[in-house]
This record gives C-alpha cells, sequence and structure tokens, in this order.
C-alpha cells in the first residue's frame, strides 16, 4: 500500500486572495479553512497532511500550523527551507517530520529539487538538530545519484523525489526518460536503505504510472486534489486517488 500524504497549501492560496489582510486565519467570514479540509481529507483516507510554511507566507500562516498539530489524528509533514528560523520553528512545533525544500519567492510552488551536494553543511545542521529531537527529515532532491547518496551519508532517513520534471515531460517525448530516471532513483535510494517518496505533479492520470514505481513509501500530493475537489468535494477527491494509487 501506497500512503498518501495530503498537501493542502492551496486551500490556504485561496483564503490569502480575499483575507490576506485579516487579522485571523479562520472565523466570522474567513473562508475556507485548511484545518477544516485537513479534517476530511483524514477522513476520507489520507495518511498525513503536508503543509509549507513558507517565508513569505503566501498561504499557509503558522497560526494553520499550531491548529494542525493540535487536530489531526493522522501524521504532520512541515514542509520548510533549511532556515536557522524555519529550523527553530520546527523544533518548537515538533511534527512527525520536516521535509527540507529550496524556496524561491518567484515560483508559484516548488519547481526542482533541493541541492543537498551544494548546500551539505546547511541541510547536515538541520538533520542533526531534528535528530536530536526526534523528528524524522526528509529531503525533496530530484532523482540525482549524487543527492541521493549524500542524503544516506548525512543520515535523513527518507528522500522525497521530485516529480515535477516527469509530470510536466508526461504528454511529450521525454516522459520516458524522467520515470526511468525516477525508476533508477527509487532503486538507488532504496539500496541506500532510504525511505522513499515522491512528489509534485501527480495527478489523476499520470498516478497510474507513478504508482509503478519501485519501493515508493509515499506520495505527497495537493494541487490535484484541491483541483478536484472544486467539483467533487475534499472527500471524493481523496477517495479517488487513493483508489487510483492503491487498486
Amino acid at each position: 500500500m501506497i500512503l498518501l500524504g495530503l498537501n493542502i497549501d492551496h486551500c490556504a492560496t485561496v483564503r490569502q486572495a480575499r483575507y490576506r489582510e485579516a487579522p485571523a486565519t479562520v472565523g466570522g467570514a474567513i473562508e475556507p479553512d485548511p484545518v477544516t479540509l485537513a479534517l476530511l481529507g483524514e477522513r476520507a483516507g489520507a495518511d498525513g497532511i503536508t503543509v509549507h510554511l513558507r517565508e513569505d507566507r503566501r498561504h499557509i500562516q503558522e497560526r494553520d500550523v499550531w491548529r494542525l498539530r493540535e487536530s489531526i489524528t493522522t501524521r504532520l509533514n512541515l514542509e520548510m527551507a533549511c532556515t536557522p528560523e524555519m529550523t527553530a520553528f520546527a523544533l518548537k512545533l515538533k511534527p512527525a517530520t520536516v521535509c527540507l525544500v529550496p524556496e524561491n519567492r518567484q515560483e508559484v510552488s516548488t519547481e526542482g529539487g533541493l541541492d543537498v551536494v551544494g548546500q551539505r553543511a546547511r541541510v547536515k545542521a538541520v538533520i542533526e538538530a531534528m535528530t536530536d529531537a526526534g523528528i524524522q527529515t526528509s529531503l525533496f532532491i530530484d532523482p540525482d545519484e549524487a543527492q541521493i547518496d549524500l542524503a544516506a551519508k548525512l543520515r535523513a532517513p527518507i528522500v522525497e523525489l521530485h516529480t515535477g520534471a516527469y509530470a510536466n515531460a508526461y504528454f511529450t517525448p521525454g516522459r520516458a526518460r524522467e520515470f526511468n530516471a525516477l525508476r533508477l532513483g527509487c532503486v538507488r535510494a532504496h539500496e541506500l536503505g532510504l525511505t522513499v517518496n515522491a512528489g509534485h505533479g501527480i495527478n489523476y492520470v499520470n498516478i497510474a504510472e507513478v504508482r509503478t514505481l519501485p519501493h515508493l513509501h509515499e506520495l505527497n500530493i495537493g494541487h490535484s486534489i484541491i483541483s478536484r475537489a472544486l467539483f467533487t468535494g475534499i472527500e471524493e477527491a481523496v477517495r479517488e486517488l487513493k483508489a487510483r494509487m492503491n487498486p
């Protein structure tokens, strides 16, 4: 069984589009509430909730994260930049896992994997701090052998392979090449004893192929589920994707 981590960031994106200047994140006229969405997603079968607390707070806010920590019954996965501010926040929050991701203010959502090789010292320090606090660390990386090998050397227990390049190439001749890179990345990570997750751009169509990647433990999916939920509701959107993940 492949697990589903439900990313609820874009529920907060809708809220912030109208209530960015509001003094609160929930209550009164403020909607939608990402925490309510998370609870409904759990009820429909989501195995964990993922949020990315960005430096510019463009969608998820700190209060959302604390409310999630207090409310959900599955696992909280905090996506975060590799910075002292976010490290301190995570150590206070104590989520089940943190996923270290790159962060670019110009991007709409995270585009590309973390350069562990180029930021070795910084990544190592965060992994060690989280390990000491009993928090598992995942590294969001491209399916590149050098990045995977260093993740293992730095003793990160989990890697999340970035599936964005594959998703973008799905309807092009480059699809087979990108899928093979993911396949080889999964095999390499598994050989090194890493738990293998994946995410970015996975949807109700490409899931039929993504699910055949070897050694997958969990998929973190947000945008496609939120998009489908506009038409079917969040519970049906989660149930349908889980059924396609594990037919």
